[in-house]
């Protein structure tokens, strides 16, 4: 009854989607390249470099802006003194009002500056950079997905292997039973086929343990909950292609997105640093404004008397300025020398990051296609050993029946056909999970 109780309880934990399709490796892609942390946290690193972009645009084009005034000013019983030589007198009482309003356009423009140039330059390498850098992030949760959903198809038939081993060490402990109870096999024997039972019991456990938890990680990949993920499915295909270590080592050189996002990123360090240099050099920069009319008027009131006002009125039409300047900063509290250093301090980390991906790159690709071709190894190996084994079980059958084998002998058999089965899926997962290995090494688009 215990396995029968356990397939319920992963039935509650894993809902069956009957009516949705498996989840295949592309479909699991797919999602992950939609809702993974990885994924957005690049997005958002674009998003960051778009901005310096347009902040250095802003540092080095005209800027325009429109504006309008309307002023009023209103002055009530004003009082004070008039001096005639050395006698003071009181001036009358006054009321005053006066507006004033005006509209036109005004602009800037750094007409040359050394600094604003090399950082324009610096943000869109840096911009360039941050695309290839979020290919490369699609390219790593592309294989970490694969990865993850092989797993979960590894567990899926090592679960599948090992329930059919209990069904075998079962049906095997019932047959040594029968035969220990007539006197045909020892006490010993039935005692190691309880225990290859009670193994049995236990690594079907586990193996029904795993494939809960390989959902659950597959589930955490995809950014959705464990509770939403269709159905895996499980089908595994033997077919791979043959790939040579130069024409991939090539493509990687050629294609691979970190490894561009790293040349970009050098190059943006390196006009940064060139701008935080030239900050010292003078810039030229130039303002206009253009007013189409200005008016203002004002009522002067003596002795507050409203019917002897003084009124004046003015009113200016196409009004232009213009201004050109010449700035060097001869000393800025050392703010050029901070961000020289920062600059140089960017510089030399982005030139390692580059350095190590070279350095490392033609390792890494024989490293990874070494792993590939191992795992076509072991699945041809995995084949000829399941055909050796499910051979060995029969002849092995035949001479337990004819009485020239012992139950033992037929035990061992079957113990060696299923772990010849693991190894077989083992070895089949891990060429899909190699193959995308190899994609992401040679920086293979999506």
């Amino acid at each position: 009854m215990r396995p029968v109780a356990l397939l319920t309880l992963v039935a509650l934990a894993v809902p069956a989607v009957a009516s949705a399709a498996p989840l295949t490796a592309d479909e699991a892609v797919r999602i992950a390249l939609q809702k993974n942390g990885s994924v957005i946290r690049s997005e958002a690193t674009v998003l960051s470099a778009r901005s310096g972009l347009w902040s250095a645009y802003s540092r080095v084009v005209p800027s325009v802006s429109a504006d309008g005034t309307r002023s009023g000013q209103f002055t009530r019983e004003g009082s004070g003194t008039q001096a005639f030589g050395s006698r003071t007198f009181p001036s009358s009482a006054f009321d005053q009002e006066a507006y004033r309003g005006s509209y036109g356009l005004s602009g800037t423009w750094n007409v040359f500056s050394p600094s604003a140039i090399a950082g324009l330059s610096s943000a869109r390498a840096a911009m360039k950079g941050a695309n290839f850098g979020r290919a490369a992030s699609h390219a790593d949760v592309r294989l970490e997905t694969k990865r993850r959903f092989y797993d979960v198809v590894k567990a899926m038939h090592l679960a599948q292997v090992a329930n059919r081993s209990l069904r075998l060490a079962r049906d095997d402990e019932r047959r040594v039973r029968a035969l220990f109870e007539v006197g045909s096999v020892s006490k010993s024997d039935l005692l190691k086929a309880q225990v290859r039972t009670a193994q049995s019991q236990l690594d079907s456990l586990l193996s029904d343990h795993a494939v809960v938890n390989q959902r659950v990680a597959l589930a955490q990949q995809l950014g959705v909950p464990e509770r939403e993920l269709a159905e895996v499915d499980s089908s595994l295909s033997a077919a791979h292609e043959e790939v040579d270590a130069s024409s991939v080592l090539s493509e990687a050189k050629r294609a691979r997105p970190d490894l561009r996002a790293a040349e970009s990123d050098l190059r943006a360090a390196e006009l940064g640093l060139r701008s935080a240099h030239w900050a010292r050099l003078p810039f030229v920069s130039a303002s206009g404004s253009y007013t189409p009319q200005s008016v203002s008027s004002s009522k002067f009131f003596t002795n507050a008397i409203r019917d002897t006002a003084t009124t004046t009125a003015s009113e200016s039409k196409k009004i232009w300025g213009a201004q050109l300047t010449v700035t060097l900063n001869l000393f800025d509290a050392f703010a050029t020398d901070a961000s020289v250093a920062a600059a140089r301090s960017r510089l030399l980390d982005a030139r390692e990051t580059r350095d190590a991906l070279v350095r490392n790159l033609e390792g890494e690709v024989h490293q990874t296609l070494l792993g590939y071709q191992e795992a076509v190894e072991r699945e041809a190996l995995g084949r000829r050993t399941v055909e050796s084994a499910t051979e060995n079980l029969n002849l092995v059958q035949q001479k337990y029946n004819v009485g020239s084998a012992t139950i033992l002998d037929l035990i061992d058999s079957q113990v060696q056909l299923q772990r010849a089965q693991s190894d077989l899926v083992s070895a089949l997962a891990d060429i899909r999970v190699a193959e995308a290995a190899v994609d992401r090494v040679r920086g293979k688009a999506e």
